[in-house]
Order: C-alpha cells, then sequence, then structure tokens
C-alpha cells in the first residue's frame, strides 16, 4: 500500500510502500509515550526503507532514547533513530540499523486512509502511566512486554497484507 505523510506545519512530507499498514500495534513503553503518545501510546506500522521518499528533509531531527538498565542501572543510548520534525515536533518514524530495511512511521503522522485493524495488540503494559487506562476491544491482545509476533506475522496471520 502507497502511503503519504507529514508532520504538523507540513515543512516535512514523506511516502513510501507498505505491506503492514494496520495501525495495531499500542506500545505504552515510556520511550514511545513520552516521544508521541499523547493517549498514553504510539502505533507504529511498518514500511520499506528503500520506497521512503522525503521532502524537507533539512527539518527533520533525530533522538535516540536513553535506555536503562533496570537489573545494573546502567544507562545508554537506543541504536534505534526517532525522526521527528524539528520545527512542530510531529513524531514522523523509527528506524533502526539492526534492521535497515524496515522503517516504521507513527500512525499519527499518515495522512493515507488505514485499514481498520480486526484487533489491537497493547504492549509494554507493564511501563504504562497509571492514567493510560487501555480500551481494549473484545478480540484485543495484552502484553507486559514485547509480544513474540511480529509486525509482519500479524498482518500474515489476519490476511491484512497489502
Amino acid at each position: 500500500m502507497h502511503l503519504e505523510g507529514s508532520c504538523h506545519c507540513g515543512a516535512v512530507r514523506f511516502s513510501l510502500e507498505s505491506r503492514h499498514p494496520a495501525p495495531f500495534n499500542l506500545c505504552y513503553c515510556s520511550i514511545c509515550r513520552k516521544t508521541a503518545g499523547a493517549g498514553g501510546y504510539a502505533i507504529n506500522i511498518g514500511g520499506e526503507t528503500d520506497t521512503l521518499v522525503i521532502e524537507g528533509e533539512e527539518n527533520i531531527r533525530s533522538y535516540n532514547a536513553l535506555l536503562h538498565d533496570p537489573e545494573t542501572g546502567a544507562e545508554s543510548r537506543s541504536l534505534a533513530e526517532r525522526k521527528f520534525c524539528g520545527l512542530c515536533g510531529s513524531a514522523l518514524w523509527v528506524w533502526d540499523p539492526r534492521w535497515p530495511e524496515l522503517v516504521h512511521p507513527h500512525a499519527s503522522a499518515i495522512d493515507t486512509d488505514l485499514p481498520v485493524p480486526p484487533e489491537r495488540t497493547h504492549l509494554m503494559l507493564g511501563s504504562r502511566a497509571n492514567w493510560a487506562e487501555p480500551c481494549l476491544g473484545p478480540t484485543d491482545k495484552t502484553f507486559d512486554a514485547y509480544p513474540s509476533e511480529s509486525i509482519a506475522a500479524w498482518h500474515e496471520r489476519l490476511g491484512m497484507e497489502r
């Protein structure tokens, strides 16, 4: 599916192809919540990096989240690059060099109508803010951490690949 997106102020516009466009994965981790999740979570979808076309690239900034190891107390920077508009602050996408062929746009930045998912996955509930109460549908799945099912596998299981 061809997707088009933009930031709020219009300084950044982008397009890409996606075989996994359903916005089903609601992440409640503190990183997603604080960088993109006004509802207490962020929703990323799947896209193909080699199809990403960007207008206004000079306005894009990157953030590599600070990670805290609860066992050792050590801090490090995530390899994942969270891209956002440097003018209006809109979250745009996440790209990780460990999976360079994938880019994960925030559903909130997509202007194209997206398919409505028949179920949602609420993940990282173990670190959600107390005020971010999940609104669960009858077939929704919940996880305290990351589920083992990937974005691609979810789309395949439900016949939603495009």
